[in-house]
């Protein structure tokens, strides 16, 4: 399977070492689901915005440090893309800021969440089991990071999970396009660095909330498999 990343964001160069960018990432959590996997990378942020989306035969969208109302050209280039993605009925998933940004695509609201960041190791509860989630379960613990979220799901779309701190955790619009705001590639090492880089954007408390979590076990290879299901593989 050929599955283009549509990259909005990178690694800080000084969290590499801990697991690579973003590409390496979602490698890990899918070679092992999928096999044959071959992963392009696009830098949508600086323009590089495939033509057509047939080049690959799925897509996954990556978070981003952006907002995903900002004014910012690559975003609104980037939704355009995920409109033709969504027309051609290629399968899509979008992981936090992708998440977001389909959501907003389909005419959802996406904005600051009341209650502030979502941080850390956090419950998701699967209000709605699809055939691709093998094996099924009712709560998953998954990383999350964010300070946007969707508030609710776009028109026709149906809610899969939700997260006390965030009412559209997951959501799926017609059989091919699937948002999840948490971070299912983030490995806990650094998902923890990067709470402890941002800690002064997060809040002391939210971050040592977060951090006293860290060894929690995830469900991010259960998740990954459900993934690698929805993808087709």
């Amino acid at each position: 399977m050929h599955v283009g990343l549509l990259a909005c964001d990178e690694v800080a160069e000084r969290f590499r070492h801990i697991a690579g960018g973003y590409q390496q990432m979602f490698e890990q959590l899918l070679a092992p689901r999928i096999p044959g996997l071959r992963v392009t990378r696009f830098d949508v942020q600086e323009g590089n915005i495939p033509s057509d989306p047939r080049t690959c035969e799925a897509w996954i969208t990556t978070g981003s440090r952006a907002s995903v109302y900002d004014d910012a050209e690559w975003i609104g280039a980037t939704a355009t893309f995920i409109r033709k993605v969504a027309d051609s009925d290629q399968p899509f998933v979008g992981i936090c800021f992708g998440h977001q940004l389909l959501a907003q695509t389909l005419g959802a609201e996406v904005k600051r969440a009341p209650g502030g960041w979502g941080v850390g190791v956090l419950p998701m509860r699967v209000v709605r089991n699809e055939g691709w989630m093998i094996p099924a379960r009712s709560t998953v613990h998954l990383q999350f990071m964010h300070a946007d979220q969707v508030t609710e799901p776009p028109d026709g779309a149906t809610l899969l999970g939700e997260a006390p701190h965030c009412p559209v955790a997951m959501f799926k619009s017609g059989p091919r396009l699937l948002g999840i705001e948490a971070h299912p590639e983030f490995p806990a090492v650094y998902a923890s660095a990067l709470i402890e880089d941002r800690r002064a954007r997060i809040g002391e408390q939210v971050a040592d909330d977060a951090l006293e979590r860290a060894d929690i076990p995830t469900d991010s290879d259960l998740v990954g498999g459900w993934i690698a299901h929805f993808l087709g593989a």
